[in-house]
């Protein structure tokens, strides 16, 4: 019996939720008395819900949770498949270097994300073709963060519907207050300012025990302070989020903890040392790192497996620790984080290029009629 591909699940997970959806809307919106329908806001991968908009006769927007110049990218390589002819997963293990029109430098082509250039590119790059379709893509940005990507994606160029930058869009709810968060933020207020290096790789992020003592080395070395969420790696060909280890020690380099117990970013003006796994963390990485100059490279040209969060190579501990001394000890590219940080805020402020747009979206005279919409992500 042959198993179901991640991607054809996906769409048959979109599929089967139409009926309920349908049923949804309709008993809590278009029989409603209170409010009206204006629009669905949709989750990149569930664009096939779309049918369901039209049915209703209202339009559709794409929520693209990523930033201005991924999705100018995403285009382009649409763009190249559907309009030029070309196969676009020739790109993939090659040292060429190709321009995008919503980024500023070339970039290698071993920045950009596997999913884009490898058998699964069809799904992705037909997901761009649907974007065309919508009434506006909201994308999680804000115009002086992607000053280049955003002019260009407005442009009559791109050939795309209106683009809302309306970031930073972020989740600034408190922890859980539990006995192990405040144990963690009880010792991070006793630390001297900006004197901690938070390591932290996403959900999906783990690395081989391998991998692990090197960047346990890199840290004892560099002999700043740290905070370490260490996971798991997955099991082998199973798809879960990565576990945290029952006893750490296991895994680190002898006598680590003993030696070394004393010892999100551009919002909190935070820089970083970008080392991608996954997802579009290539593309994110060369834009902190090439294109803004507000983060240092521990290694962002390689490779990795989008839905492992893994990969085969080991970025050895004098790599590493090289990228957190330029984090910790780079004061121009600080300020240059902590200019970043005025903007984010402002952008979201009345009078802010994030407001502006957020209202223009929700005009009555131009795009929604409403304030009410309906968002599904998976």
């Amino acid at each position: 019996m042959a198993l179901i591909t991640p991607e054809t699940l996906l769409s048959n997970f979109v599929e089967h939720n139409k009926t309920h959806v349908r049923n949804i809307v309709r008993e809590n919106v278009i029989e409603s008395d209170s409010v009206r329908l204006a629009a669905f806001v949709l989750d990149m991968f569930c664009m096939g819900m779309a049918d369901v908009a039209d049915e209703f006769g209202v339009p559709t927007y794409n929520y693209f949770t990523s930033g201005a110049s991924m999705l100018g990218l995403m285009f382009d390589l649409q763009a190249k498949r559907d309009e030029e002819g070309h196969d676009v997963t020739e790109l993939k293990d090659t040292g060429l270097e190709f321009s995008t029109p919503s980024f500023v430098n070339p970039r290698p082509a071993k920045v950009v994300p596997d999913v884009l250039l490898d058998k699964r590119a069809k799904m992705l790059l037909d997901l761009a073709k649907s974007f065309r379709e919508t009434k506006g893509i909201i994308i999680n940005s804000f115009t002086e963060l992607e000053s280049h990507g955003v002019e260009y994606l407005m442009s009559s160029n791109a050939n795309i519907p209106p683009v809302f930058p309306v970031g930073p869009i972020l989740n600034l709810s408190k922890a859980k207050n539990d006995s192990k968060t405040e144990e963690i933020m009880t010792w991070l207020n006793d630390q001297p300012e900006s004197s901690v290096v938070f390591l932290c790789f996403g959900s999906m992020g783990s690395f081989s025990e391998i991998q692990v003592k090197e960047i346990a080395i890199a840290l004892e070395r560099s002999g700043h302070r740290f905070l370490w969420s260490l996971r798991r790696p997955q099991p082998e060909g199973k798809m879960e989020h990565p576990k945290e280890y029952e006893n750490p020690e296991e895994v680190l380099p002898e006598g680590f903890i003993e030696r070394t117990s004393s010892a999100g970013s551009i919002w909190c003006g935070v820089p970083i040392a970008a080392w991608p796994l996954y997802a579009e963390q290539q593309i994110n990485a060369f834009q902190l790192v090439v294109e803004l100059g507000i983060a240092a490279e521990i290694r962002i040209d390689y490779q990795s497996a989008m839905r492992q969060g893994n990969n085969n190579m080991t970025v050895a501990a004098e790599e590493i620790e090289d990228g957190i001394r330029r984090m910790m000890n780079d004061h121009e590219m600080r300020n240059k984080v902590k200019e970043m940080k005025e903007k984010s805020r402002l952008a979201v402020l009345d009078g802010g290029s994030s407001y502006g747009i957020y209202w223009t979206l929700h005009s009555p005279s131009k795009y929604l009629t409403c304030m009410h919409v309906c968002n599904f992500s998976l």
